[in-house]
């Protein structure tokens, strides 16, 4: 992840974020994984661009996860893709406290963690045309109708994730709300020009490489249809 800073940089003085910052409560074993495992495998929120190559100690393929949640699902393609390297986003640091808990459980090298709101990460420390896929899985959907602008997935944030990856890059979504749903379709109709659809969208079943998670099995019992969309980038902003 090396190159120059990005030209048009999306800087917003008073950006309505899509997410509230709870803080939760840590279990006695997440408290010990953030004291004791951040250092080696946390990234700082503040500084320039980052180098892949120096963080991870080689080259390889990059997918970012934005809002793991708890990590079940990154941890899991981590260890089934260890010639890939996994960068995760997340803000709540019980989430982050147990993918660290996860890391060490499974004996993991190929994850780093950001605990920051991504919107700030894109901007400020990943380089353009660095990702080669980028994963946002059950973004919290917002339900009521004035809220909908705080929605995560947005053309402005998808123009900034095109930015980020290479040319042919994956973006994948997914959402268990039919709403979302339509509201992705929609969106990822603005942008077009930047992605192209890989294969019918919504695709008929989950892809092989995003696992099943617990949050998407409770989904599915309370009768919620679960999308994934997949898009390739054409080109960057």
């Amino acid at each position: 992840m090396t190159g120059p800073a990005s030209e048009h940089p999306v800087t917003h003085n008073r950006r309505v974020r899509s997410f509230v910052r709870r803080e939760g409560r840590l279990t006695t074993g997440q408290r010990h994984a953030l004291e004791s495992l951040w250092p080696r495998y946390g990234i700082a929120a503040q500084g320039g661009l980052i180098d892949a190559a120096a963080v991870f100690g080689r080259v390889a393929p990059i997918t970012l996860e934005i809002g793991f949640g708890n990590g079940e699902s990154l941890a899991a393609q981590a260890e089934h893709q260890p010639e890939r390297d996994f960068v995760g986003i997340e803000v709540h640091r019980p989430g982050v406290g147990h993918l660290l808990v996860e890391i060490q459980r499974r004996g993991l090298t190929n994850v780093r963690i950001f605990n920051e709101d991504a919107v700030e990460v894109l901007e400020r420390r990943i380089p353009p045309a660095s990702l080669d896929a980028v994963q946002v899985f059950f973004p919290d959907p917002w339900h009521k109708k004035r809220h909908h602008k705080r929605r995560l997935i947005q053309p402005a944030f998808v123009r900034m994730i095109a930015s980020r990856l290479r040319p042919g890059g994956l973006l994948h979504l997914a959402t268990d709300w039919d709403d979302y749903a339509a509201h992705i379709g929609s969106v990822m109709a603005d942008v077009a020009d930047l992605f192209a659809p890989d294969g019918p969208q919504p695709l008929e079943q989950r892809p092989s490489q995003r696992p099943a998670t617990r949050f998407e099995r409770r989904a599915e019992h309370l009768g919620h249809r679960v999308s994934d969309f997949l898009y390739r980038a054409t080109s960057r902003p």
